[in-house]
This record gives structure tokens, sequence and C-alpha cells, in this order.
């Protein structure tokens, strides 16, 4: 018996920024060709600093992590979600936990300067020198409009 078709698959990171949407939304643009189902990864972890969470809880940082990777995903797709976008919510730094699962994917979308409370584009720099698939680092519409005014003059 044949072993069943599997489709490739795009893991994108998702921190709720502007950029992290634009990821989303460019995943489901090269998903339908690609013929790839897209995984929405928002991870989370509790913070240097806050030992004291660790006594009493960790719920609050995993809750916002869910509840923010939930909004990215409304305000790239609406309310209808698309069926070949699933999700996964993960314990542990982004750059990590996103290199090791680039290991089963065929891409790697990354937004450029989230907020993964990390030195801003420590988690697309990691991506981009240690992932194990190909990596894209996709901008927010603003910082895109940003360099188009500057590249042509600001006309």
């Amino acid at each position: 018996m044949d072993a069943p078709e599997r489709h490739p698959k795009i893991i994108v990171g998702v921190d709720g920024s502007d950029a992290s949407v634009s990821a989303l939304r460019t995943a489901a643009t090269l998903a339908g060709p690609l013929e790839a189902t897209v995984e929405a990864w928002a991870c989370w972890d509790v913070p240097a600093g806050f030992g004291l969470y660790l006594v009493v809880g960790v719920e609050g940082f995993q809750y916002a992590a869910e509840q923010s990777l939930e909004q990215a995903l409304t305000a790239a797709f609406g309310p209808e979600r698309p069926s070949y976008v699933h999700t996964r919510l993960m314990r542990g730094k982004p750059g990590e936990l996103l290199v090791e699962g680039s290991r089963s994917a065929a891409l790697l979308i990354v937004g450029r300067r989230g907020h993964s409370g990390f030195v801003p584009g420590s988690v697309s720099s990691a991506c981009v020198s240690h992932a194990h698939c190909p990596v894209l680092v996709v901008h927010a519409p603003d910082e895109e409009r940003a360099r188009a005014r500057g590249a042509d003059g600001g006309k």
C-alpha cells in the first residue's frame, strides 16, 4: 500500500505584530500554488526576572500568546480561517522553537521586528541564520510603504 501523500508545510511565526499578520497573509498566498498547509506558531515563555510567576503560575503568559495568535489570524483572514491553516501554541524561546520546527517545513515565514520581547529582529535573524529550510522575512505594510517612499524620493 502506498504511503499517504503529504503536503508541504509552511510554518509562520506569529506574535501579533503587523509584520506577523503580513506573514500569515503571505503564507496563505503561497499555500495554494504549493499545495501546502500553513501552521501558525505562537511561542510564549516567562520573561527573565519573572521568577514569581513560576510559583504563582504562567497561565497569563500562555493566555496572552493565545489571544495574540487568534487576533492575528482574525486580522489576516477575517472571521473565517482557511481550512488549511492550523495553529500551534508552544512554550519556549521563539527563535529556538521556530528553527527546530523548520526541520519539518518546506518554508518558514517570520515577520521583521515583531513583539517577541527580545532584541528587535533577533528571532528573524536566528531563523535566517539557523533554519533547516528556506526562510522568508516579511515586513509590516507600513515598513514597506516607508521603504518605497525612501527609494523613490518620497513621491
